[in-house]
């Protein structure tokens, strides 16, 4: 596969599955991405983790703009969510961390097809991965011509920058962890 590949160890997600059901109320606290009726992820939540301060924000496209990330206050009671992130930054020899967010596929709910080319975030982060909280067996991610069925557990890095969607056709949601990432030379913390 060109677009997306398996990482070689599984990640075990159990005590951020745990944090997640203990913290139902922090779905959807932020909604930038899900608000557009009719967007690419209208039906489906988020938590958002890690992006830029808020309190920069004056008018919605500097969201995208350049700016060093921060971990938001939904981070606190998902600190596994952390680790993961860490432990994924430094296995991949990577040492600035970007964007963190969960998100989850209702059964039955889509990621409709789209690319984040074009956005600052997406290019200077350019290394995305996925680590699969909650997967089935009927939630098929499509990378252009590419498709995989990923699973409880898995983590996958893949190219954000080409034509992408997921179909749950399962029962259960499928919920991952985003984790956006880079290669620095002057920067040796991934925060």
């Amino acid at each position: 596969m060109k677009h997306v590949s398996l990482l070689p160890d599984w990640v075990n997600v159990a005590f951020l599955a745990a944090q997640l059901e203990q913290n139902p109320d922090l779905w959807d606290s932020r909604t930038l991405r899900t608000s557009i009726p009719g967007g690419p992820f209208d039906g489906t939540s988020d938590i958002w983790l890690r992006y830029r301060d808020p309190s920069e924000v004056k008018e919605p496209k500097q969201w995208n703009e350049p700016h060093e990330a921060v971990w938001y206050p939904e981070a606190q009671p998902l600190s596994a969510a952390k680790v993961i992130a860490r432990k994924l930054c430094e296995r991949m020899g990577m040492n600035k961390l970007g964007g963190v967010l969960i998100t989850r596929i209702p059964p039955g709910g889509e990621v409709k097809w789209h690319t984040d080319k074009g956005g600052w975030h997406a290019h200077h982060y350019d290394r995305k991965v996925y680590v699969v909280i909650q997967g089935n067996d009927q939630c098929v991610n499509y990378f252009e011509d590419e498709q995989v069925i990923m699973r409880t557990g898995e983590a996958w890095l893949f190219d954000n920058l080409v034509r992408h969607r997921v179909l749950n056709h399962g029962d259960e949601p499928r919920v991952s962890l985003i984790v956006c990432m880079r290669k620095e030379s002057d920067h040796v913390s991934a925060a």
